[in-house]
């Protein structure tokens, strides 16, 4: 598993979770919505520290990272954030090994 975040992903990060550098983004399995992944999941993110991080991406001064207790989400898949301007909001794309 990877974690990628595009450059417009993380502007929306700095703005969205305003506050003071460093501090880190879980990216979290949310038991709502019509994930592409898992259905019946959405991608959620909260502004937490990790306790045993999995994985996790480093971005100047923002750490986004995935639980060791969440990996079953993302397993044998990379994650790509990025950012529409048009719709104004984040967008996961996943990433399938074999």
């Amino acid at each position: 598993m990877t974690i990628k975040i595009d450059q417009n992903a993380y502007k929306w990060f700095e703005k969205e979770f305003d506050t003071q550098k460093p501090f880190h983004i879980r990216l979290y399995p949310q038991y709502a919505g019509f994930g592409d992944k898992n259905k019946g999941y959405s991608l959620a993110f909260s502004l937490e520290t990790p306790a045993i991080a999995a994985e996790q991406q480093e971005i100047d001064g923002i750490t986004f990272f995935v639980e060791a207790n969440d990996t079953w989400f993302f397993n044998k898949t990379d994650v790509e954030l990025k950012y529409s301007d048009t719709a104004g909001e984040i967008f996961a794309s996943y990433i399938e090994h074999n």
